[in-house]
């Protein structure tokens, strides 16, 4: 998977232009809760992929959203279904949904109203992303999905850049010794670098 490549698009000019016309966000707000927020979703859809309950379920809408040409973001993201997009925000952040869009409206400026709907026109992007990514994955399972998330995110054996950015240890689990927001803050920076 090329996390730079999905980050890079999320990010994009394109992207954040048409998601600020869409939430009347402007364009610096939605790049500041993109980047405080991407990083507790990457996060959530690794647990979705590594949870016995929800995994299939994940692994069959990745699947439905890889369908879904983002090759023209514009298109894409003008005809995004924001219904759609706030409940996968829903299921990847769980219970954290709305401690992530307030942390995030916080430090953009605006309402937590308005982050949750940048980050539910960003969601089925994200989706479709990761499902064109995953999908020439020979182990195209709950399984290998979730491994291949947890390369990335920390999930892996030894972890990875994002994994320690993140504050998680290799087995997934929060490094109580570590400062989540600190952790947070670090994924922050990097997409922000991605940006430039």
């Amino acid at each position: 998977m090329d996390l730079n490549a999905l980050m890079g698009t999320l990010l994009s000019g394109d992207a954040v232009s048409n998601m600020s016309q869409l939430t009347g966000a402007s364009q610096e707000e939605v790049q500041s809760v993109l980047t405080s927020a991407l990083p507790a979703m990457l996060n959530g859809a690794q647990a979705q992929a590594n949870d016995k309950e929800t995994a299939e379920g994940f692994v069959n809408a990745l699947a439905q959203h890889a369908q879904v040409d983002t090759s023209d973001v514009n298109a894409f993201l003008q005809n995004v279904d924001v219904e759609d997009g706030a409940k996968i925000v829903g299921h990847l952040l769980g219970n954290q949904q709305q401690g992530t869009a307030q942390a995030a409206a916080e430090k953009a400026g605006i309402t937590a109203g308005s982050s949750n709907l940048i980050l539910s026109a960003a969601a089925p992007l994200l989706m479709s992303l990761l499902g064109q990514q995953t999908s020439g994955n020979q182990n195209n399972n709950a399984s290998g999905i979730g491994s291949l998330l947890g390369g990335h995110l920390g999930g892996g054996n030894g972890g990875s850049l994002l994994g320690s950015l993140l504050g998680g240890t290799a087995n997934g689990k929060k490094d109580e010794k570590k400062d989540e927001k600190t952790g947070l803050g670090g994924i922050a920076d990097l997409l922000t670098g991605l940006l430039k």
